[in-house]
């Protein structure tokens, strides 16, 4: 029952990661839907469940690069921190505004809004040329 448990787990993993991947290719196209959440989520879930699949995200020519450099405390680059806080509060605003009537839920957006931004300020700012 155990080794079953844990092939059920593993595909759970395997299943997120996979779905997180798809979703932050989506972002890359569409505006309204994050990049950066989804890709450290499917690096989460593929660390737990498949060193395959990490490396191939960890190599890949779109998104590895930056899924280290966050991993590995370089932060993230100044123009995808200003890119992903002006959609952030573009995308909560339009939410909070035109299609949300209940106030506790408005509040909870903001709130999360809020936590995001923190979380993004604090990271350490990516600058290649100091890298080199």
């Amino acid at each position: 029952m155990a080794a079953f448990r844990s092939r059920f787990v593993r595909a759970l993993f395997i299943f997120a990661g996979t779905l997180s991947v798809a979703l932050g290719v989506l972002g890359i196209f569409l505006p309204l839907v994050p990049t950066t959440p989804f890709l450290l989520l499917a690096a989460y879930c593929y660390t737990r469940s498949s060193p395959r699949l990490l490396e191939g995200l960890l190599t890949s020519r779109w998104f590895g690069a930056y899924i280290r450099n966050y991993r590995e405390g370089r932060g993230i680059p100044m123009r995808e921190k200003v890119l992903t806080l002006s959609l952030l509060w573009l995308t909560i605003a339009a939410s909070t505004l035109f299609v949300l009537d209940s106030w506790p839920l408005r509040l909870l957006l903001l709130a999360i809004a809020a936590g995001v931004t923190i979380h993004v300020v604090r990271v350490k700012t990516f600058r290649p040329e100091r890298e080199a």
